[in-house]
């Protein structure tokens, strides 16, 4: 016996707005980071160097995709695919680094590659080895900075390790907000120890 099939074309339209329909509803959730206000909360820093540009912030590969990571009890890595950063986290830890040291500094400070036709006086690179939210209820953000003026001046180089509390409920909201917190508390620090 020969099947009939009927083409893919003649699906009936309201099949095809079911399917569509349940596409809909398990819908992921997208959470940016909110903004604090950097210079109020740490105050101006005078710094040595009147620009500076920050390199794409190197995350390792957990924190680098969009799902929002967590360290489990057991000490496991796990990522909701259902909690999604708004953004890639290299491309926003990277802005908000530079909006930061910007806010911070008051020096003229741009991500990589640097958009003005002058060069910048000091590149700064960022390598992290943790960033998420741990099974204490805290959140991390550790690794190494790296500063290197442009006229041959001597670099700079040093470890951190930020741990920051995870208000309200722990939820991805009240994750994202220590994020912020604690790519703020890197800036204060660099501009402190490294670029002065």
């Amino acid at each position: 016996m020969i099947s009939r099939r009927a083409p893919l074309f003649r699906v009936p339209l309201l099949s095809l707005l079911a399917v569509l329909s349940l596409g809909a509803c398990s819908a992921d959730k997208l959470y940016t980071v909110p903004t604090p206000p950097a210079q109020a909360a740490v105050g101006r820093i005078a710094i040595a160097y009147a620009s500076v540009e920050v390199q794409d912030v190197s995350l390792p590969e957990y924190a680098s995709g969009d799902a929002i990571p967590m360290r489990d009890d057991d000490g496991s890595v796990t990522a909701s695919k259902n909690l999604l950063w708004a953004d890639l986290p290299t491309r926003a830890v990277t802005l908000e680094l530079s909006r930061y040291l910007r806010q911070i500094t008051g020096a003229e400070v741009a991500p990589s590659p640097w958009p003005f036709l002058d060069r910048a006086q000091v590149r700064v690179d960022v390598r992290v080895e943790q960033m998420l939210a741990e099974a204490n209820g805290s959140f991390r953000l550790s690794g190494q900075y790296f500063v290197a003026p442009e006229t041959g001046a001597r670099g700079r180089s040093a470890l951190f390790d930020l741990t920051v509390p995870i208000g309200g409920d722990g939820g991805a909201v009240a994750i994202a907000a220590a994020r912020g917190q604690a790519v703020l508390q890197l800036a204060q620090l660099m501009a402190q120890s490294a670029l002065r």
